[in-house]
């Protein structure tokens, strides 16, 4: 503001004439743009989006020698969903439907997780969180892991590939997990041609770079607070998928033995840490009541390695594994450890504080959400399967309701494997990358029902006592697979 007073007040031929009248009305109108964006105004959005992290892998949730205070802070201070879901049990396609609010089974990627090498990944024609806050003037970052698309022979290496094509204005992180033998780290770089234009290489091969591993939390948590900070006059979306605690798992030096957990939780602490320093740089900056922090995880624990002493990629990995506590199995299982992860809305001064929502809610409710709170008009030449949840989280202003909660569980095909309707599930086949099927069968001829709220472990199949509710049900997930498979996806119709 000094810099433009000056500009204006060296003598000019107004400031001569009309005196301190002219120079009062000009302080008034700086003051009045720079406060322009109320609070509620196009808020700022911070999302937080752990990997592989358990439903019981917090304090908040009950774990015992884990310490997350500071996220157990944004629970305080927020609205906790304790039945939160993300749409797929692994990498790629959970991150998909985070950022479209759409069903794996639209993404054309064919499975749950795309490696380094393949062809396919976030189709350019997809709409994004990052692009609809874009183009209402949100500055836009991504600061982790990305996980859907590298360029390669197999895709042209077009820059399609990577976030600054999807809205994003900047990133810092892997473009795959930290333990595939050729996972890089890159940032974007308007300068940088590595491995394609617009970006850099800033380590290669990262299962053999330890050191580069242990500073991943460390660095996504610095560039998003620079980020923060350099655009703390504009709205902004800073989107924080941590690496961690996907195995292998790695923490700083200042944070390796803190925990009684061990290394596990010397790596969710060192995470609550990153949570506890983006939230100071909010308050530094007087952007805490504007900004809508998120928090959740892509899928829970991978349990595959729960009894695994000694491994040539992760080591002792069975200490390394979190937990789905009290749900059944975890990572890549359509049982409810797999999909059940925390759902976290924190947003000071307008979300009521120390809430806890037990109504169903997930991942693919954040896009509409998120867009109805900024002003952003959704596509309609396409569907959108998430819900406008602002029922829940803004009880004292919403007059509407938040829509019914159907909600396909979808395997390593991106196909349904499950749907759940109010508190019941209904299986059709079963998931699990253990290979376990703890004394079940399903089919959709023979389909397996639970309970949820009443059965939380999965254990007592009802269907044989409510054969009406089962066909009920199979009729909805026939109707959404269907659905989903007549609209097809991006890449099916050629684009």
């Amino acid at each position: 503001m000094s810099v433009l007073l000056g500009m204006v007040c060296r003598g000019c031929s107004c400031c001569q004439v009309l005196g301190r009248v002219v120079c009062l009305a000009w302080v008034s109108l700086v003051a009045t743009l720079v406060q322009a964006r109320g609070v509620g105004d196009r808020p700022n959005v911070v999302l937080f989006f752990l990997d592989d992290s358990g439903y019981g892998d917090f304090s908040h949730t009950g774990n015992p020698t884990i310490a997350t205070p500071n996220i157990s802070r944004l629970v305080q201070e927020g609205m906790s969903f304790t039945q939160f879901y993300v749409a797929s049990p692994a990498c790629s396609a959970s991150r998909y439907s985070l950022l479209t609010g759409r069903f794996p089974g639209r993404s054309g990627l064919g499975s749950w997780v795309i490696g380094p090498q393949a062809g396919r990944h976030l189709h350019p024609q997809e709409f994004t969180l990052a692009e609809g806050l874009k183009a209402r003037g949100y500055q836009t970052g991504i600061f982790g892991k990305w996980h859907l698309g590298s360029p390669n022979k197999n895709n042209q290496r077009v820059p399609e590939t990577l976030p600054l094509a999807h809205g994003f204005d900047e990133w810092l992180g892997t473009n795959v997990s930290h333990d595939y033998g050729n996972a890089m780290l890159l940032q974007s770089d308007p300068t940088g041609v590595e491995p394609i234009q617009g970006y850099s290489v800033l380590a290669r091969d990262l299962p053999s770079r330890a050191d580069v591993c242990a500073m991943l939390t460390e660095r996504s948590t610095a560039a998003a607070v620079s980020f923060i900070t350099r655009n703390k006059a504009a709205p902004f979306f800073a989107y924080i998928p941590f690496n961690m605690p996907h195995l292998g798992i790695h923490a700083s030096e200042a944070f390796r033995g803190r925990s009684r957990r061990g290394l596990l939780g010397d790596v969710m602490e060192e995470i609550d840490a990153g949570v506890a320093r983006v939230r100071q740089t909010l308050e530094e900056h007087g952007l805490t009541e504007n900004t809508l922090i998120i928090f959740s995880s892509d899928n829970g624990p991978w349990i595959t390695f729960q009894d695994t002493a000694s491994h040539p990629k992760y080591g002792e990995a069975r200490l390394h594994v979190g937990y789905a506590t009290p749900f059944r199995d975890g990572k890549g299982s359509t049982w409810e450890g797999g999909h059940r992860v925390p759902g976290i809305f924190c947003w000071p001064g307008t979300i009521p504080g120390n809430v806890v929502e037990r109504s169903p809610a997930s991942t693919l409710d954040i896009l509409p959400t998120v867009c109805g709170l900024a002003g952003v008009d959704l596509p309609t030449d396409r569907s959108i399967d998430g819900r406008d949840i602002r029922a829940y989280l803004l009880p004292q202003t919403s007059t509407a309701t938040a829509p019914a909660f159907a909600f396909l569980y979808s395997g390593r095909d991106n196909r349904p494997s499950a749907v759940r309707v109010g508190p019941w599930k209904m299986h059709v086949r079963i998931g699990s990358q253990t290979g376990n099927d703890y004394g079940f069968r399903a089919s959709r001829e023979t389909p397996l029902l639970f309970q949820l709220e009443q059965d939380l472990g999965e254990r007592i199949d009802r269907a044989g006592e409510q054969p009406e509710r089962v066909a009920a049900m199979l009729a909805t997930l026939i109707q959404l697979e269907a659905q989903v498979e007549q609209e097809g996806s991006f890449w099916e119709a050629g684009g």
